[in-house]
């Protein structure tokens, strides 16, 4: 909403190597002495961003082994073997998400936090009460692996409400563990090694990890600003035989944008002229405020090609919950299933009977959503305009995405660098969702899902702070 990150076995053959933050989570950016030579904060700082360095940073830091070799009676410490840290081939390029990277950095260096899209304030009332509820009936062992058949009729009779389109909740609709799980059981359930899969760039980046798992062949179209268009030539001339599948975001993150209508109808042509599906993520499809929200599946002849992935935690600030789902024909479902069964297989029960709650809330509800985010957009946009950043139009989502170059930093890395520990706030950069970093080092990303204080204080820190060089 992200990536193959290093499991918490890394993080424990880390341990000895690494200070911890207040919320005790190893920091791979604070080693001990004997580590930090060679290592200046700026220098290893801008090498751990690209993931290429990863695989030769790991191996210099490597485990203890567990063996203990035989030890004299005169020496108590045992024989010490170090072995490099182990990753498959496939995912040897991918490392801790930027996202956990960033919100690490800005526990480190006190910085308010405009990168993650997490909310800072919590969910309504009524749909927490709702999982309070579930737990005291004890609805809390495994739930049905598709979903508990409340949630499955829930989730069909929204899709209804916004689309139009009838669906069986039984047979069509997947309850996963987040988006990121319907993506992943999307990905590795309908996706054959060498595959061909286009992807949107800039991208969240699970989607490349995803397919990389896969063992799909990715290949990019890429949205620039300011606009972010689809450049409809050149997807026509990357679409092949060997083209699987299309994915698309939209509301977009990282850059806000919405595909429009006539973008939407463009590629679903393509889909059918050329037999591809299409996988939708639409998290974000509450928060649409330029233009209504188009679902490719509504679109004439799509639904039988499309897997539309959604969630809870955006629309209901409800992130830490990770309650996902996945809608699509039968014959596209079977797959996804295969791949949802056999990776978490279910989904928390509680929360699945509080998400039914959450979806059946009236209109006004998501009204007031899109009211309040307006409202927060407008601060953070007025105060980057301030500050003096170029500001790219955002339609949809809760991000938006700024050119930083005014400020005489060389790329988003250094800038993002400077910008948390010189001013104090986080941003994310940008290089991080392209297959070519340089397609993205102008730009950074900054979120309005915070408080309004949260964000007029950090406005206000970067108008006293940050400098036009």
């Amino acid at each position: 909403m992200q990536a193959a990150e290093c499991t918490w076995t890394h993080f424990e053959m880390l341990r000895p190597f690494c200070f911890k933050s207040p919320s005790t989570t190893p920091l791979f950016f604070n080693f001990s002495k004997h580590f930090q030579k060679g290592y200046s904060d700026s220098s290893f700082f801008r090498s751990n961003w690209r993931i290429s360095n990863y695989p030769s940073f790991m191996a210099t830091i490597s485990s203890v082994s567990t063996h203990k070799d035989p030890v004299s009676t005169h020496d108590a410490t045992p024989n010490i073997t170090h072995q490099p840290v182990q990753v498959a081939k496939r995912l040897e390029k991918f490392k801790t998400t930027i996202f956990t990277q960033m919100s690490m950095l800005a526990i480190k260096h006190g910085a308010i936090n405009l990168g993650q899209g997490f909310p800072n304030f919590d969910g309504p009332d009524f749909v927490k009460e709702a999982a309070i509820q579930a737990i005291k009936d004890g609805k809390n062992q495994y739930a049905r692996g598709y979903g508990v058949p409340d949630f499955n009729n829930a989730i069909a009779a929204r899709f209804k409400k916004d689309t139009g389109l009838v669906i069986d909740p039984e047979k069509e609709v997947t309850v996963t563990s987040g988006c990121t799980e319907a993506i992943a059981a999307t990905m590795l359930g309908l996706i054959d090694p060498g595959d061909e899969v286009i992807l949107f760039a800039p991208f969240y980046d699970s989607y490349e990890a995803t397919l990389s798992m896969a063992g799909a062949k990715v290949k990019c179209i890429t949205l620039r600003p300011p606009d972010f268009a689809v450049p409809i030539d050149e997807l026509k001339s990357t679409i092949s035989k060997n083209t699987r599948a299309i994915l698309i975001n939209t509301p977009h993150n990282p850059t806000g944008k919405m595909f429009t209508r006539e973008e939407l109808n463009t590629i679903a042509s393509l889909c059918i002229e050329n037999d591809v599906l299409v996988f939708t993520d639409e998290v974000y499809d509450k928060l649409a405020f330029e233009m209504d929200h188009i679902s490719m599946a509504s679109l004439p002849g799509m639904y039988e090609r499309t897997v539309t992935m959604n969630s809870l935690g955006k629309t209901f600030s409800l992130t830490g919950w990770k309650i996902g789902w996945a809608i699509a024909p039968p014959h596209l479902t079977w797959g996804v299933r295969q791949a949802h069964s056999f990776l978490t297989f279910a989904t928390s029960t509680p929360m699945q009977y509080a998400a039914t709650v959450a979806l059946q809330a009236p209109d006004s509800y998501f009204a007031e959503l899109k009211t309040d985010y307006m409202a927060k957009k407008a601060i953070l946009v007025q105060g980057l305009k301030d500050v003096g950043f170029k500001v790219f139009p955002s339609s949809g989502t809760y991000f938006v995405v700024v050119d930083h170059t005014r400020f005489g930093l060389d790329n988003d890395i250094a800038f993002c660098e400077y910008l948390i520990k010189e001013v104090g706030v986080v941003a994310i950069p940008t290089s991080v969702f392209y297959l070519n970093p340089e397609d993205g080092k102008n730009l950074v990303r900054f979120t309005f899902c915070k408080d309004e204080e949260t964000l007029r204080s950090a406005v206000e820190r970067m108008k006293e702070k940050l400098k036009k060089k």
